[in-house]
């Protein structure tokens, strides 16, 4: 068994409340979750308005699922004109750790 997960820094675009942070992070989130199936959460940064941290995961039998789904993942999220992806941080790990 692979796991995998990945986390994003992430800066937001032309926001100026944590209302409008949602509007784009909750988006996000759903689009990434419904295109990829993985499981994905906002898991940092919740109090300030024009930052966002974003983390999803996944598990899978063999590791080159996990990585070329995380990569994918990492191209869909760098690719939203609307916030700009300032660090992606990986981290891939099996159950014989």
């Amino acid at each position: 068994m692979w796991v995998g997960f990945i986390e994003f820094d992430l800066l937001l675009g032309d926001v100026h409340s944590l209302k409008g942070k949602r509007s784009v992070v909750r988006p996000l989130i759903a689009e990434v979750r419904r295109r990829f199936d993985v499981s994905v959460a906002e898991v940092g940064d919740q109090d300030l308005h024009r930052r966002g941290t974003v983390g999803v995961g996944l598990v899978a039998a063999d590791r080159i699922h996990v990585v070329q789904v995380l990569d994918a993942v990492e191209r869909f999220v760098a690719g939203r004109p609307e916030l700009e992806l300032l660090s992606a941080r990986r981290r891939i790990v099996t159950s014989d750790d």
